[in-house]
């Protein structure tokens, strides 16, 4: 298309125009704080700073099915974090994420605060502190481990390239749309076809793995992440709609999709988690002013 024929890069880029789309007030070329904030500390021994997107959602699945099996331990703060505010680049958010982006969890359940960011990283930090949703089993481990950091690799292909350039961009470039459009149904393929084989991800055992691929491929196919299904032709990855159908049924996935929701019916709205009791009184639609 013209735009992209027209543009002749540089010989040095500099920053001196807004990106437009979407997310154009929160892009810089920049690290570190924009402001002096604190992050907020809540009573139980994990502290978690998110919004729910997919990479949101993963873990706080994660901590719902962890508590789901008894593991009191796993009690969790989900604080807010309004990504288009800005609230990722406070001072507070940044001690604790350098590299500013949800989630980010600190675990102050020892003598010592830990911080843990990247959600693969949060999904194996919680896995080995309660031993639970990752296999010990080198050969089981090695496969739960290879489809999880296959997801964090796959990710930024659909969410940074086919979801910005087909939904989020100021203008529509077709070189743009067709050449991550073509990815994604390939890494959906890869999906299916695993997923023909095997009842979960990374076998017959349900694990982080599935608990990071599904907000993202599963959302997908659903017809959730950027209004892309009929585009993407989803129906006919009847593997991976099986797959997600099935975890989809689970309460502590349910539960999990509501935290630090901010869009969709309010009633699939919580805000903030700070109590188990917070999903029956909680959610927006028992917060918000009768209308």
């Amino acid at each position: 298309m013209a735009e992209s024929s027209e543009y002749v890069p540089p010989q040095v880029w500099t920053w001196n125009k807004p990106s437009g789309g979407q997310f154009a007030n929160i892009n810089r070329p920049i690290a570190g704080p924009t402001h002096d904030k604190e992050l907020p500390v809540g009573r139980h021994p994990l502290q978690l700073y998110s919004l729910g997107t997919p990479n949101g959602v993963k873990v706080t699945v994660m901590l719902e099915e962890l508590l789901a099996l008894g593991h009191s331990g796993a009690e969790y703060d989900a604080w807010l974090i309004r990504i288009g505010n800005g609230d990722q680049f406070g001072s507070g958010f940044v001690a604790a994420n350098p590299n500013s982006k949800i989630p980010t969890l600190v675990d102050r359940s020892g003598p010592k605060p830990i911080r843990v960011f990247e959600s693969a990283a949060i999904l194996m930090y919680l896995a080995e502190k309660f031993g639970a949703f990752l296999p010990t089993e080198p050969a089981a481990r090695a496969e739960c481990l290879s489809w999880l950091f296959w997801q964090m690799g796959s990710a930024p292909y659909l969410g940074g390239g086919f979801g910005h350039f087909y939904a989020y961009a100021p203008t529509k470039i077709e070189y743009a749309i067709d050449r991550f459009a073509m990815e994604v149904k390939r890494q959906l393929d890869v999906l299916d076809r695993r997923l023909a084989e095997s009842q979960y991800i990374a076998g017959s055992d349900y694990t982080i793995a599935d608990m990071a691929i599904l907000p993202w491929y599963g959302g997908l196919v659903k017809g959730w992440n950027y209004g892309a299904a009929e585009f993407l032709s989803v129906h006919e990855y009847k593997h991976v709609l099986r797959w997600a159908d099935a975890l989809l049924e689970r309460p502590a996935v349910r539960r999990g999709r509501m935290v630090n929701r901010v869009s969709g019916k309010p009633e699939s709205q919580l805000h903030e988690r700070h109590d188990a009791s917070d999903f029956d009184t909680k959610t927006q639609d028992k917060l918000a002013p009768a209308t």
